[in-house]
């Protein structure tokens, strides 16, 4: 098994209620968590799942 290398998400303020992301697979796969620890618990979702949520997010204005 690989080690993922997750990254926190530019929005986070202070504190550790923030989303983490992590690729795997050679991009077959996208890692999501909302902890302290990401390794802990995750959603594996497509690459183009994400791509397709981040749209919608951004989208919606709220992002």
């Amino acid at each position: 098994m690989s080690v993922l290398s997750w990254q926190k998400s530019s929005y986070c303020g202070t504190g550790e209620a923030c989303v983490h992301v992590a690729t795997a697979a050679h991009g077959a796969a996208v890692k999501v968590a909302g902890s302290a620890d990401p390794g802990a618990s995750h959603l594996t979702v497509s690459p183009a799942a994400w791509s397709a949520f981040l749209q919608a997010v951004k989208s919606s204005g709220t992002a």
